[in-house]
């Protein structure tokens, strides 16, 4: 294995020995426009040239406003290669939030690619020079086409050192303001490593990149991975184009969130009836040929691993998708431990756990159960909030993740958040992520937060599956009732869900309500509803619709 030291030495190495492969690939108007790897890297390097000639001061924070697409890694090369920092923003923020990061972080410039509305979120960018990407639709006082026009590329590149630091992730923000995670070039290239040697994939691996980049599981799951196996990627048009575009390239890897599995299982089913899809199953020469046909519809065939991050992923969804020849491996990290943490493998894979430490990982429970961690790829800390970092370590030097577990023969088993934890009147403490996730078995429900302060007895706000949406009042009261009915008497008598409440309005990121990684913003929910909890309880109905 090729013992790179950083993500831009592996960079140019595969531009040396692969120069006329096709490194990037980014669909525009469902033309595909293609950069090889040496396109690439002179891209880069006369974008890095430009950043040295605004004369800033060494080490500079440089921010990344995109959607992902071929720019996007660019962008991050040529930060690289002029020997900056980089401050990845997520292109769904407000302008108030980027206007926050960009301020806190001490951005000294900024590179625009591909977004939905950039005309609201223009307004947050004063007063640092801004590289616009015409080819995405961003008109801005330097364009990046003028630049690599006119530009003589840069020779004399940065060489990273393993201790400097490489990049300032500012967190999604379930809770508070977003802080700035801290990493240095040592600890995306330990991480990239440990993937490369525990992942077998082909030489030249086909990688799909869909996530945002500037979160910490795509950033060193996919760009990492890409970068230190010399690989291509390919990125989605639209989210209209999405299946299309997935189904084209077949990629040797593929990684989601929970929401879009099971997004996914919703599509299947409304293709395919689950009664129908029982009896395909149960007849073996029907049963090889659909899976087959089904994984290469959903642009699976040739992964090699299909793996789950940055949220419990349900026992009841694995399972589903186990009958259809599709194994999910379940992942745990997190941006302050550059997510090298614990990862189920195959051969090794336990459903509901999120697997064993991985090499160079050591893990712990402490006193109240949190999970602890500690490696050698931890957060350097937080920028600027030095009490913060301190209250992030123990006295031993371990991550406080703030994630409630048990260990069992070295598995890690994922049961909450701290923070997630609230009492009923009663007094009595509830942790509502395994409620959640049982009750998720239940396919009319989209998104789910158990909640219950102030009242006697919890219970479940929802919003509803788009096949849901088409049920009559009665048939989904049916169904949301037999939930219960199934729940209930497994829960402890202060866990018992006393109702559902079917919000009125989807929970997304246009809202507020959920994360860039579609996690659900369980503080926005409660500060929105909380008042109304007291009413819904001393209803009679066990299924509330909100007003």
């Amino acid at each position: 294995m090729l013992e790179f030291k950083s993500p831009l030495e592996a960079f140019l190495y595969w531009e040396t020995k692969q120069a006329d492969k096709i490194f990037l690939n980014q669909p525009i108007d469902r033309k595909q426009v293609s950069y090889t790897y040496r396109e690439a890297g002179l891209e880069s390097r006369k974008i890095a040239r430009y950043l040295k000639e605004l004369k800033l001061p060494e080490k500079s924070k440089v921010a990344i406003l995109s959607k992902n697409c071929a720019h996007w890694i660019m962008a991050d090369l040529a930060i690289m290669m002029a020997g900056c920092v980089s401050v990845p923003i997520y292109p769904t923020l407000n302008a108030d939030t980027i206007a926050y990061i960009l301020n806190h972080s001490e951005a000294k410039a900024i590179i625009i690619g591909k977004l939905d509305n950039y005309a609201a979120q223009k307004e947050a960018i004063k007063n640092i020079p801004k590289i616009g990407i015409s080819l995405y639709g961003i008109q801005e006082e330097n364009s990046w086409e003028t630049i690599v026009n006119t530009t003589i590329a840069l020779k004399d590149i940065a060489v990273l050192k393993g201790e400097d630091l490489m990049t300032i992730i500012y967190t999604s923000g379930t809770t508070g303001v977003p802080k700035g995670v801290m990493h240095k070039v040592s600890s995306f290239a330990q991480v990239a490593r440990t993937g490369v040697a525990i992942i077998a994939l082909p030489d030249y691996p086909r990688l799909f990149s869909y996530l945002p980049l500037s979160h910490i599981a795509e950033r060193v799951g996919i760009e990492m991975q890409g970068l230190f196996r010399g690989a291509s990627f390919t990125f989605p048009e639209s989210l209209e184009t999405f299946a299309a575009d997935l189904e084209k390239v077949q990629p040797h890897v593929f990684f989601a969130v929970p929401r879009i599995y099971a997004k996914f299982k919703e599509k299947i089913l409304e293709s395919i009836p689950q009664r129908k899809l029982d009896f395909i199953l149960s007849i073996p020469i029907l049963k090889s040929y659909f899976k087959n046909k089904l994984k290469k519809k959903l642009g699976l065939r040739k992964a090699h691993i299909i793996f789950s991050g940055a949220a419990p992923l349900a026992v009841s969804l694995m399972e589903w998708y186990q009958k259809l020849g599709i194994t999910i491996y379940q992942a745990y990290g997190m941006t302050e431990d550059c997510a090298l943490s614990h990862f189920n493998l195959p051969n090794n894979n336990i459903f509901g756990s999120v697997g064993k430490p991985l090499l160079g990982v050591t893990g712990k429970l402490n006193e109240v159960g949190e999970i602890c961690i500690k490696s050698n790829c931890l957060m350097l800390g937080y920028y600027k909030m030095p009490d913060e970092t301190q209250a992030s370590f123990d006295s031993e030097g371990f991550l406080k993740t703030g994630d409630i577990g048990e260990y069992n023969h070295d598995y890690l088993f994922i049961t909450g958040r701290i923070k997630d934890q609230f009492k009923t009147d009663k007094g009595k403490y509830i942790a509502p992520a395994p409620i959640e996730l049982e009750l998720l078995k239940n396919s009319a429900i989209e998104q789910i937060c158990v909640v219950g302060m102030g009242i006697p007895q919890p219970i479940a706000l929802i919003t509803l599956s788009e096949s849901a949406k088409k049920l009559s009042h009665s048939d989904l009261e049916k169904s949301l009732s037999k939930s219960l009915q199934h729940i209930n008497p497994t829960l402890e008598k202060h866990e018992k869900i006393e109702k559902f409440v079917i919000m009125k309005e989807d929970w997304t990121m246009e809202n507020g309500l959920l994360t860039p990684t579609l996690k659900t913003k369980r503080n926005q929910i409660e500060k929105i509803h909380q008042s109304k909890y007291s009413i819904w309880f001393k209803q009679k109905e066990t299924v509330i619709y909100e007003k």
